[in-house]
């Protein structure tokens, strides 16, 4: 045959696919509606393991056995997409696992941010919440989740990921650890500041106080004076702190201006971090499971099979319900050598069908998932 004869053959022989493609969807319909009634789950995997082996014994060649196992594996994931949809249809009355509100900022609530006044969580507090919110300080990360999950406090902001530095890790473990939910986000601005007390200048200065990310992020400065010992803090406010109370002018710190403000210090050189755009992001934590009707953003935790394309699979739900994945991140379960938890941030809103069906499809076929929280993402 000459190709054109081929292609006439080819589409004669697609057609044929297509119209079984179709009956096979049918009654895929009627499978997941005798599901609904006895209460099972879609996926099963003896089942679809059994149909992959007996396939494959049709097939000729090695090369065909390989090819019709990656089509029924298609096949059967579109089955379960569409039994997801039927069941999500079914279940529309049921209560969401979390609950919808107009706003999470009332009168007289309490907000915890770890390290002090004058700190860039401190000013990402203010910006959510206003200037005159409530709020206590937690020395650590754990601190802070333990004040929301006991209740001393009602939400905490945390930094979770800076534009230079990258994410906060130790706050993906304390989410995926701790029964605490997002409820919202902000990002703010970073501009560090060199600052001292009064008649501090760069002449006088042989040590200097700081974030070890806030040095890496004014390395470039700094390189300006390698006469300077830097000397790592666990909060940039902390730093100011101790160079406004020790009043040495051989001393200085690397923070914000809000620092300064907060600890009578003397701004000496704005902007020392080399990159203008820096920017940290900030969640809002709480120990409800609640979400504002106009959250745009879900973040959860997925633990999946260690096994040739079980994350292609997970993932192809977010594509299959046109739905925008943002970020993915990977970190290492405890004891489990070279096993790890995947973090997912994507576009949506828990009331939308479509995040739903991909939900109820991640649930069901991740070995663990939980919904760190529905929320608005905002800027400053």
């Amino acid at each position: 045959m000459d190709l054109e004869q081929c292609r006439t053959q080819l589409d004669n022989i697609d057609r044929q696919i297509v119209q079984l493609f179709m009956q096979r969807m049918q009654v895929t319909e009627d499978v997941a509606k005798a599901k609904i009634a006895m209460g099972r789950n879609v996926l099963d995997r003896d089942r679809e393991q059994a149909k992959i082996r007996s396939v494959r014994a049709m097939a000729d060649t090695d090369f065909n056995k390989e090819g019709i196992t990656e089509v029924y594996r298609q096949l059967m994931a579109l089955s379960r997409k569409r039994q997801y949809q039927l069941i999500t249809a079914a279940e529309q009355k049921k209560k969401l696992p979390f609950i919808p509100v107009d706003t999470i900022i009332e009168d007289g609530i309490r907000v915890v941010y770890q390290g002090a006044a004058g700190s860039y969580s401190e000013a990402a507090m203010k910006a959510f919440f206003g200037s005159q919110v409530n709020s206590i300080t937690a020395a650590t990360f754990r601190d802070a989740m333990v004040a929301i999950e006991e209740g001393s406090a009602d939400y905490a902001v945390l930094p979770i990921e800076n534009s230079t530095a990258g994410i906060v890790s130790e706050i993906y473990d304390l989410l995926n650890e701790f029964e605490n939910y997002i409820v919202g986000e902000i990002t703010i601005p970073i501009h560090h500041c060199l600052m001292g007390c009064e008649g501090t200048t760069e002449d006088t200065i042989r040590r200097v106080y700081s974030h070890p990310q806030s040095l890496m992020q004014s390395e470039k400065f700094l390189l300006q004076h390698p006469e300077w010992e830097q000397i790592s803090m666990k909060n940039n406010a902390f730093a100011a702190q101790k160079v406004a109370k020790d009043k040495d002018t051989a001393e200085a710190a690397i923070a914000s201006h809000y620092a300064a403000e907060a600890y009578g210090l003397h701004i000496i050189r704005e902007g020392v971090n080399q990159a203008a755009s820096n920017s940290t992001r900030f969640i809002v934590v709480g120990n409800q499971k609640i979400f504002t009707r106009d959250a745009d953003k879900i973040s959860l935790v997925l633990e999946i099979e260690n096994v040739s394309g079980s994350l292609y699979e997970l993932l192809s739900h977010f594509i299959y319900n046109n739905l925008n994945m943002t970020k993915i991140e990977s970190r290492p379960i405890e004891d489990r050598d070279w096993d790890y938890r995947f973090f997912i941030d994507f576009d949506g809103n828990l009331g939308e069908s479509a995040v739903q069906n991909a939900l109820r499809g991640l649930r069901d076929e991740a070995k663990s998932m939980k919904i760190l929280g529905n929320y608005k993402a905002r800027k400053i």
